[in-house]
C-alpha cells in the first residue's frame, strides 16, 4: 500500500512540474509570472502565495491566431496584445501555465472576447477594483465574470499593502501611492496572480519551456 502511494506521489509530482511547449498552450489559458520590476513587486508577492508556494506578481491570458500566440495583458499604459515572445522577457524565471478546469471551458470564448475590447483601456495605477481602468488580475477576473453571467467566477478579497505580520505598510507602496497623490486603498476588494493561481476552478498545467 506505501508503494502505491509513493508511487501516486510521483506520477502527481511529475504532473505538477512538466514542462509545457508553447505549443501546447490553448487560447484561454493563463499564464504566471515572477516577474522582476523591483519592490513592487516583492510587496505584491509577499501578501499572497502562489500555486506551490510560488511568487506571482503579474499574469496575463493567452489568445492564440493562427499559428501566433500572444498575451493580453494589462500592463504598461492600458490593455494590450503582446507577443509570447515578448511577455516572455518580463522574467528569467519560470512562466507558469494554468487551465480552466474542463467543465467551465464554455466561458472562453466570450471571456476571450471581453478581453480584447478592452485593448486601449488604461492600465490601473491605482489599484483600485471597478474604477475604469484594470490592472492584470483584475482584467481576468472581469472577463470571466461577464462570461459567467455577471456572477464572480475568481474571488475578490481584500487587499493589504501592510508587510505581513505588521501594522506598517511596505515602504515602497507608501513612496508609489505618495507618487501618484492617492491614499494607500488598505482593505478594498481586489484580486492578484498569487491568488488566482490557487483558484480551485483551474489547475497547473505545468511550467513554459
Amino acid at each position: 500500500m506505501k508503494k502505491i502511494a509513493f508511487l501516486i506521489f510521483l506520477l502527481f509530482s511529475f504532473i505538477s512540474y512538466s514542462q509545457i511547449n508553447p505549443s501546447d498552450l490553448k487560447t484561454g489559458d493563463l499564464i504566471f509570472q515572477d516577474m522582476d520590476c523591483g519592490p513592487l513587486c516583492d510587496a505584491i508577492e509577499a501578501v499572497t502565495d502562489g500555486y506551490k508556494g510560488n511568487d506571482f506578481s503579474h499574469m496575463g491570458l493567452v489568445y492564440k491566431k493562427n499559428d501566433s500566440i500572444f498575451i493580453i495583458e494589462a500592463a504598461g499604459t492600458a490593455v494590450r496584445l503582446n507577443s509570447l515572445e515578448k511577455f516572455s522577457k518580463n522574467t528569467k524565471k519560470p512562466m507558469y501555465i494554468g487551465r480552466v478546469k474542463k467543465k467551465y471551458e464554455k466561458l472562453i470564448p466570450e471571456a476571450i472576447s471581453f478581453s480584447l475590447e478592452q485593448i486601449g483601456v488604461r492600465y490601473d495605477d491605482d489599484y483600485v477594483y471597478d474604477n475604469g481602468k484594470y490592472y492584470c488580475s483584475e482584467l481576468i477576473y472581469d472577463a470571466f465574470k461577464k462570461a459567467n453571467k455577471e456572477k464572480p467566477f475568481f474571488q475578490l478579497f481584500p487587499m493589504t499593502y501592510k508587510e505581513p505580520g505588521t501594522n506598517a505598510f511596505f515602504p515602497a507602496w507608501i513612496e508609489y501611492y505618495k507618487t501618484i497623490g492617492s491614499e494607500i486603498p488598505e482593505g478594498k476588494p481586489g484580486c492578484n496572480p498569487g491568488g488566482m493561481s490557487t483558484s480551485r476552478k483551474i489547475y497547473i498545467l505545468g511550467t513554459l519551456k
